[in-house]
């Protein structure tokens, strides 16, 4: 056994060891955020480094084209990854399952609850509408996820990035028909998915899947039960031994 002296166990309150904040930094990813801020200025309105993994940029409505232009013709990000659009509205409906927290405070399901407030993500937001895409460059091996404000149901429109971006045509389409964005510039913006009658945008939080509240999403419910061990169905159709 070690025994330690009075001197060695003795503490003071007032004099701990401060431990210095460990900051991690990206230097990659640093350089690339002060190239792109070279040629969007203004234009960039918040950014997030995470170390290793991402750089998240949110730049203004109005330079999102120039934001994809600069990528691609200046910095070298020739892979077009993917486009889509976020509803930070929280749903009113909640999410149709079993959970209490989840079902709608009316007995109607139809009837939506006033929302609670929107909570936006990574770099914030002012609206309740943003659009995302991620780019890679092929050289640098590192990505970059923009994202916009889009403005209100009033004006819910934004520049395309066909022009730039041809592979964003179908995700930008996808978008424009699932989130009522239109997006300014595209060479045809027609459905993928709903007839061409169909009303409303479905992956608006407000918009009601009334097929979700009548009947509980496949899998809940629908799943059937597994055999009881030695209910005998094995065995009659195997020909075993009677008892």
């Amino acid at each position: 056994m070690i025994r330690l002296s009075s001197a060695d166990t003795e503490t003071t309150g007032t004099d701990e060891e401060e431990t210095e904040e460990v900051v991690e930094t990206d230097e990659a990813r640093e350089a690339l955020l002060s190239e792109i801020t070279e040629r969007l200025g203004d234009g960039i309105v918040a950014h997030h480094i995470d170390p290793g993994h991402d750089l998240i940029i949110r730049v203004a409505n109005g330079a999102w084209a120039e934001a994809a232009l600069a990528l691609r013709r200046s910095l070298g990000f020739d892979y077009f990854t993917y486009l889509s659009a976020i509803d930070w509205l929280p749903s009113p409906f909640g999410r149709s399952m079993d959970a209490t927290v989840d079902l709608a405070p009316s007995e109607d399901p139809a009837e939506a609850a006033e929302p609670g407030p929107i909570e936006h993500g990574l770099c914030g937001g002012e609206t309740r509408f943003q659009v995302l895409a991620r780019v890679y460059s092929t050289r640098r091996h590192l990505g970059v996820t923009l994202k916009a404000d889009v403005a209100s149901d009033d004006d819910l429109s934004i520049e395309t990035w066909t022009g730039t971006y041809p592979g964003a045509d179908w995700h930008e389409r996808e978008s424009w028909e699932m989130f009522g964005i239109t997006f300014t510039g595209h060479p045809g913006l027609r459905k993928l998915y709903l007839p061409h009658d169909f009303e409303g945008f479905p992956l608006r939080k407000d918009f009601p899947l009334l097929a979700r509240q009548i009947k509980p999403w496949p899998g809940i419910v629908d799943v059937e039960p597994m055999p009881d061990e030695g209910d005998g169905g094995d065995d009659s159709e195997s020909g075993g031994e009677e008892t």
